[in-house]
């Protein structure tokens, strides 16, 4: 029987044309980040499982991609549960890695601690486009900074790459986990049945705030508390601007809103908008969750409308740290959705801008052996003068042969011909 040819669903082969897009877009976030002061790590792919099954992940804990027990570890017979069988997984993303990272080596990092992490994470989902089973991730993170400079710091340095790469007019959604806790709070709900409201309010943009409303209802919510929640987010369904959302909600919500938490939103914004170098709009969207259950503070999210849905996210996870160590640190990351960035890129037709000029020597199939060298030194000089270069025997079909070169980006062929066959 033939080997399967096709990868595994979910996880893709990568042509060269996006390869080089892809290089391009890695080298131009790397290098951004870098100027803001963040440091490249990297993490293995595996980690424990009762690191990636510790509640904190949401919804991804049900996506791991599960690695069994090896040799005489494995022990199927005697097995009860899963726990006897499973004793790694494939990371679903960067943060719980880093977490892990830190704790373990806090004494050789500086503080506060600016990480920069690029790899692929893998998660059981089900494949979409621009969602796969296997992506990459780019990440930065800001660890041992309390203060609202680390949300500064990331909002800014993720922005002016999009910018770089020639995003522009998207916006920044923001908010904060303790506003979400205090309209629960101010609406009735009982502080344990916060998580399930927020996972359906997470909904809004999907199903709309009547179908919030029924699946409120169908939970066993009180109408009256689904009423009094639902129409804080009626009467701020035009505010946009940051500083008037959280003023409107301060007024309303009283003591139930810390004056600290939307001081900080405000500061946040103004700074952001005053310093920002890319063309985008910085959000508030009081709907806004992440499904990840670590977030304790401020949160945000990538929109951009030639996508119609999220290219990134982060926020405040400052109790995370504290689940490796027993004691709490400061963490805040942003995430940009590489695989998404690189979609929209390929779809508008993205060229690389300042590539090296590229050539192909095209050499006939019974081409002197003794004039072999004089092509591949001419090649080596043009190397040498910054040219991307490629040397090739000459295929049967060399229209094609060029057509495929050309898609590449190869601008110019030199054909070298046996002339006395």
């Amino acid at each position: 029987m033939a080997l399967a040819k096709k990868p595994v669903n979910g996880m893709k082969d990568i042509l060269p044309e996006e390869m080089q897009i892809r290089d391009y877009v890695m080298h131009v976030i790397k290098e951004t980040y870098r100027s803001f002061g963040f440091t490249p790590i990297e993490t293995p792919c595996m980690e424990n499982i009762g690191n990636l099954s510790n509640k904190q992940g949401g919804e991804n804990e049900k996506l791991i991609f599960k690695v069994l027990k090896r040799g005489e570890k494995l022990k199927l017979e005697t097995a009860q549960n899963e726990l006897d069988v499973v004793d790694f997984g494939m990371r679903y993303d960067l943060t719980v890695p880093l977490a892990r990272f830190y704790s373990n080596n806090a004494n050789n990092l500086p503080s506060p601690f600016k990480a920069l992490q690029m790899g692929n994470v893998w998660r059981a989902d089900r494949p979409q486009r621009g969602r796969y089973r296997q992506f990459m991730q780019c990440d930065i993170d800001i660890l041992g900074e309390p203060s609202n400079l680390a949300e500064i710091e990331l909002i800014l340095a993720t922005t002016t790459t999009l910018g770089k790469l020639g995003f522009r007019n998207f916006q920044i959604r923001i908010n904060e986990r303790r506003i979400l806790k205090a309209m629960a709070a101010y609406s009735g709900f009982s502080e344990g049945s916060y998580d399930t409201v927020f996972i359906i309010l997470d909904k809004m943009d999907k199903i709309g705030i009547e179908g919030v409303s029924e699946e409120l209802q169908k939970n066993g919510f009180e109408k009256g508390a689904i009423d009094k929640y639902l129409d804080l987010f009626r009467d701020m369904e035009k505010i946009k601007d940051v500083a008037e959302g959280v003023a409107y909600l301060k007024e309303k919500l009283g003591d139930f809103l810390d004056v600290q938490v939307s001081d900080n939103l405000k500061e946040i914004a103004a700074c952001v908008n005053d310093t920002k170098a890319a063309e985008f709009d910085l959000v508030f969207d009081p709907t806004l969750v992440r499904g990840m259950s670590y977030y304790t503070g401020t949160i945000f999210e990538i929109a951009m409308p030639e996508f119609g849905g999220s290219c990134g996210g982060g926020g405040r996870y400052d109790q995370m740290i504290g689940k490796f160590t027993g004691k709490d640190v400061p963490a805040c990351g942003f995430s940009i959705g590489f695989e998404r960035i690189i979609l929209l890129l390929l779809e508008s037709g993205f060229q690389i801008p300042g590539q090296s000029e590229k050539i192909a020597y095209l050499i006939e199939k019974n081409y002197p052996a003794d004039k072999l060298a004089q092509v591949i030194a001419e090649a080596q000089s043009e190397r040498q003068k910054g040219k991307q270069v490629l040397v090739a025997r000459m295929n049967k079909n060399k229209k094609f042969q060029k057509e495929k070169l050309a898609a590449e980006g190869y601008q110019q062929f030199q054909e070298f011909f046996n002339r006395e066959s």
